[in-house]
């Protein structure tokens, strides 16, 4: 297992995956690591907040549990559900053979063999790698009574099945908690957690990811959209370009054999970078050709 003694072995670690943090960002991995806190991160979608709970467990060599979260979401769905199927198959078994004892078949069917364990369950299960690290991605397309548990849940780490007990996790895992900030989330989980707002990178820290996670990109072509990306950012958009389309855009430039971006290749290419009809229509005709004369004059010797 990779060993974390400073700030540096964080970043490092986290590069080592395809991951370039800030030195803030990883300072406060450090002492999520070091605490043993939950980390919360919140920042627009495609920042990097889920990517960084990949690259802690690729790079600890730990199991990643992810729990994606949804509006409706409850404490069931997060952590334990019976297997009712397999119940009835059992029931009906019994039944066929007779002479049940009932209290016996009552302690069968709510023993562990009929448990589906969710994420919230299996981070708290013994590891031989260490504790896992727990994904909480998304945090804020839940509902408040779902919070509220949660707040219990990674207080003790710990959750209660009436018919089993409670289960207690030996070695509390790793958690990453994530928000697009669709809303905002009740401060006493905030309380809980060290956070961190997870902003677009500036140029240089753009362009070393984009080296890190498409090396096969030549610089000249990398720095044309890292420009072009970061231009588009300054505009009225419904939803700006976050990082994860800047790999993507550039992967695709790629695949076509691209060596410099012009406007038609912008407008071939654009469905890769925006997501939105509207942002899309904004950039016909002429825009993208302004926009590009832009990013190359920013890329302009002074």
């Amino acid at each position: 297992m990779a060993k974390i003694d400073s700030i540096e072995d964080v970043q490092a670690l986290l590069a080592g995956q395809g991951y370039i943090c800030s030195r803030a960002l990883g300072v406060l991995v450090f002492l999520a690591l070091r605490l043993g806190r939950p980390l919360f991160l919140e920042g627009e979608a495609g920042t990097g907040k889920t990517e960084i709970a990949k690259a802690l467990a690729a790079g600890l060599n730990r199991r990643l549990i992810r729990l994606q979260c949804y509006e409706g979401l409850d404490a069931s769905s997060a952590v334990y559900e019976w297997n009712f199927p397999a119940q009835m198959v059992a029931i009906r078994t019994a039944e066929a053979a007779g002479g049940a004892d009932r209290a016996a078949l009552q302690e069968e069917l709510f023993s562990r063999e009929y448990l589906i364990e969710r994420p919230l369950l299996e981070a708290m299960r013994p590891d031989e790698n260490g504790a896992p690290v727990l994904l909480i991605d998304e945090l804020d397309r839940t509902d408040e009574p779902f919070e509220a548990f949660l707040l219990e849940a990674l207080s003790d780490f710990q959750v209660t099945i009436p018919e089993l007990g409670t289960i207690k996790a030996p070695k509390p895992p790793i958690v990453v908690l994530t928000s697009n900030r669709t809303r905002e989330v009740h401060d006493a989980l905030k309380r809980r957690c060290l956070y961190h707002w997870v902003d677009y990178p500036d140029f240089d820290r753009e362009i070393e990811i984009l080296h890190a996670r498409a090396p096969e990109a030549a610089d000249a072509l990398s720095r044309e959209v890292v420009a072009f990306v970061q231009a588009l950012r300054t505009e009225d958009l419904f939803k700006k370009p976050g990082v994860a389309e800047t790999i993507d855009w550039a992967k695709c430039l790629l695949a076509l054999d691209v060596i410099n971006l012009s406007p038609e290749v912008i407008a071939d290419t654009l469905g890769a970078v925006l997501k939105y009809q509207d942002d899309i229509q904004k950039l016909q005709g002429s825009e993208a050709k302004r926009i590009l004369d832009q990013a190359k004059a920013a890329l302009a010797p002074a």
